[in-house]
């Protein structure tokens, strides 16, 4: 069961043209001994959420892992202005981060909450929500521990021991480099521990002040971060040039690993790992 620590938790298209550019940067550090990768938000390929909804159904594009089998994964939902959808439980908890626009998620009969970008809540299993999106291009992180995910009718409804977390970015308890020895020096970079399951994974919502030119140091077999807001410069192990990941790009690495990163505006970065890692 994930434990949620509250009290410091806290479109995505780009060039065709970078796809074979990403690929080749992917084979170039392998070769070299890296574990290091990145995607880019235009290799994502969506498809129905809900394909018995139809055309009402928000879109889904995976990031990594596969949410039809038995695995963990992550994905974003893509949803229209105005979406609503009707009560309906899931089979697995998920966790979510909003990633543009406005989204509400709750019981049916709750208020609207309307939540923005950098917000996180989650979804556990079995129990009665809605979600509803407001604004054009309303997008979301999401990610479940384990496969398949499904959407079931509410006559279908049943309790665990999980509760709902519905956690604005105002409310967010940000921790800079006095007050966790995750961040080294002087940085401006800063944090907010989310939530850690039982096998040690946990998320982290990370903000990237402008002009940033730092690294992130990993020492997890598991990591991966998400751009959930701007853009960044990567820079690849060997390589001088960087390369531009917007909303939705991501970057990995299975090993003990340095991730450069540049900036120009604020970002919002969201990490899932399973050790310790240093933002310098």
């Amino acid at each position: 069961m994930t434990k949620i620590f509250i009290l410091i938790a806290t479109i995505c298209f780009g060039f065709p043209s970078y796809a074979y550019q990403t690929t080749q940067e992917n084979k170039r550090a392998e070769s070299e001994g890296f574990t290091n990768k990145i995607k880019l938000s235009s290799d994502i390929k969506w498809e129905k959420m809900n394909p018995a909804r139809g055309d009402q159904s928000p879109l889904a594009g995976t990031i990594w892992g596969d949410r039809k089998v038995d695995v963990a994964t992550g994905y974003i939902g893509k949803f229209k202005d105005g979406f609503s959808s009707p009560p309906h439980i899931h089979n697995v908890t998920y966790r979510a981060i909003v990633m543009n626009g406005l989204i509400h998620n709750d019981d049916p009969e709750a208020e609207k909450m309307w939540m923005p970008t950098g917000s996180f809540w989650t979804q556990p299993a079995g129990a009665s929500h809605i979600t509803a999106a407001k604004g054009k291009a309303s997008m979301a992180y999401i990610e479940i521990d384990h496969g398949p995910y499904h959407v079931k009718p509410v006559e279908e409804s049943f309790q665990n021991k999980e509760r709902p977390v519905n956690l604005d970015i105002s409310n967010v308890v940000w921790l800079d480099h006095t007050a966790t020895n995750w961040i080294s020096g002087n940085s401006l970079a800063q944090l907010s521990f989310l939530w850690k399951n039982t096998q040690d994974i946990q998320g982290i919502l990370i903000h990237l002040p402008e002009n940033y030119h730092g690294e992130i140091l990993s020492d997890g077999e598991v990591f991966t971060g998400i751009v959930i807001s701007g853009n960044i410069g990567y820079q690849m192990p060997g390589e001088k040039a960087l390369t531009q990941l917007d909303r939705g790009s991501s970057f990995s690495s299975t090993t003990r690993s340095s991730h450069k990163i540049n900036t120009t505006a604020e970002v919002l970065l969201y990490i899932r790992t399973n050790a310790k890692f240093e933002i310098r």
